[in-house]
């Protein structure tokens, strides 16, 4: 962890959860570092802090090998938006995001948000191939990098409507009002870490979604900060995942 991140408290959390090998660490590279690299699985979890305007928002990154399993719910405690995050060309990495993560999630904030990201759009997608689509950078220009080779598509197992579905499932699960239900296209994203293709909409749509949550809550006089080294007293109200 940067030493110079260690002293601040931030003001939302967001957790990245899915199986090994789905690419979560790469796509907060991608969006954190403007930069796709090789990386290893992530042992246990770790997190990075993002300023954004007058806030401190920490992206949670977890790890997705069964013998880690059993901290995720700690990771997601406190938790005001989870990134449920599958392989495209990979239908078990999408059946595992209700089946083994979801239920971590219990012990997430009562109103918290859900995305659903297809990864490895790449594989898939001829566009995607070709980056874009990344969103606001904050003044910053966009990364140069050389247009990748045209490559063979490969089949895609999880198509968007089937994250759609899963999404209606979670909020069913999670018993949200109607009134407060962001709708389906707005939380279902298909990304790249490897090109950078919808990284920066993905990551900037959940923000600009949580943050005016935060507002409210400081207005009502409610302390919506993530204190890092809390103790571990939260219990989940839920258990077993949706059918």
């Amino acid at each position: 962890m940067p030493e110079s991140t260690q002293m601040k408290k931030p003001d939302v959390k967001i957790v990245i959860l899915g199986d090994m090998n789905v690419g979560k660490t790469s796509l907060l590279h991608r969006y954190t570092e403007r930069k796709f690299k090789d990386t290893i699985s992530t042992v246990g979890g770790a997190f990075f802090l993002k300023q954004w305007g007058p806030y401190n928002i920490s992206i949670w990154d977890t790890a997705g090998r069964e013998q880690f399993h059993g901290l995720g719910s700690m990771y997601c405690r406190g938790a005001s938006a989870v990134i449920l995050t599958y392989d495209v060309t990979n239908w078990q990495s999408y059946a595992e995001l209700e089946d083994r993560f979801l239920s971590l999630t219990d012990t997430a904030n009562p109103d918290c948000m859900f995305a659903i990201v297809g990864n490895k759009a790449d594989l898939t997608d001829r566009c995607a191939q070709v980056g874009g689509h990344g969103g606001r950078t904050e003044g910053k220009a966009p990364p140069t990098e050389p247009a990748p080779p045209t490559l063979p598509l490969q089949h895609k197992q999880v198509n968007r409507e089937d994250a759609m579905a899963l999404y209606a499932r979670i909020l069913r699960y999670k018993d949200v009002d109607d009134k407060d239900r962001v709708p389906a296209d707005r939380m279902c994203f298909e990304t790249s870490a490897k090109t950078g293709h919808n990284v920066d909409t993905l990551f900037e749509s959940l923000f600009d979604m949580v943050l005016p949550s935060i507002l409210k809550k400081r207005n009502n006089g409610v302390d919506s900060t993530v204190v890092l080294d809390a103790p571990a007293t939260g219990k989940r109200t839920k258990a077993g995942c949706c059918a």
